[in-house]
C-alpha cells in the first residue's frame, strides 16, 4: 500500500495510490485531494502529470483494465481447455479481482470517462474486451450480439455479488471470497449451457 512518496515517478505512484484508495473504499473514496494527502504531495502536485480527476481516473482505468485481462486470462488458463470452464473462471476471476482492488468495470468504463480522450485506456478496455469476447465465442457458435450479451448477463451477475460481498450482505467469517467466486463461475456456466442443474 502507497504511504507517502518521496522520489521517482509521480505519475505512476499517483495511479498506484489510486488504486490503493479504490481497494479500501471504492469508487467514492476517490478523489484528486486524498490521492494526493496519501502521498504526501500537495494537492497542485498531481495536476502537473493530470489536467484532472477524469484523466487520473483514466490512467487508473488503463492499469486496472491491463490487470483484470491479466487476470482472467491467467484464471482461464488455469482452467484447461473446456470452453465453458474457461468462461466460468473468467467471471470468478473478475469478481476475485473486484473485490480486492474496487476496480471492477464500474471503474474501467466508467461513464465519466466517455469524453476523455485517452490512448492507452482505449487500448487497454479493447484487448480486455477482446479477450472476454474470444473467451465466449468459443463455448458455441451463436450472433456476435448474443455473445457480447453473455458477457453482459455474467458482468452483472459478477458485479452483483460483488456489491453484496463488499456491502457486508454476507459474513465474511463464514463465507469466504472463494465461495462467492464459485457461485459467479456456476452461474456462468448456466448462462453458456442452460441448466439450472450445471455443476
Amino acid at each position: 500500500m502507497t504511504r507517502g512518496y518521496h522520489h521517482g515517478d509521480l505519475r505512476a505512484a499517483l495511479v498506484r495510490a489510486s488504486l490503493d484508495l479504490l481497494a479500501e473504499g471504492g469508487p467514492g473514496a476517490f478523489s484528486v485531494a486524498q490521492v494526493a494527502r496519501r502521498l504526501g504531495v500537495s494537492t497542485a502536485a498531481p495536476y502537473r502529470h493530470f489536467p484532472d480527476r477524469e484523466h487520473l481516473l483514466s490512467a487508473v482505468a488503463a492499469t486496472a483494465a491491463r490487470d483484470l485481462a491479466a487476470e482472467v486470462t491467467a484464471a482461464a488458463d488455469a482452467a484447461g481447455t473446456d470452453p465453458v470452464d474457461r468462461f466460468a473462471a473468467a467471471g470468478a476471476a473478475y469478481l476475485r479481482f473486484a473485490v480486492r482492488t474496487g476496480a471492477g468495470f464500474l471503474v474501467i468504463f466508467s461513464a465519466e470517462l466517455s469524453e476523455v480522450d485517452d490512448q492507452e485506456r482505449t487500448a487497454a478496455t479493447r484487448a480486455l474486451m477482446s479477450g472476454w469476447i474470444d473467451l465466449v465465442t468459443a463455448t458455441g457458435d451463436r450472433p456476435m450480439q448474443d455473445s457480447l450479451h453473455l458477457i453482459e448477463e455474467q458482468i452483472a451477475l459478477a458485479q452483483g455479488y460483488t456489491a453484496l460481498y463488499t456491502q457486508g450482505f454476507f459474513h465474511r467469517s463464514s463465507v469466504p471470497v472463494d465461495e462467492i467466486a464459485d457461485r459467479v463461475a456456476l452461474g456462468s456456466r448456466r448462462l453458456i449451457t442452460g441448466d439450472a442443474s450445471a455443476p
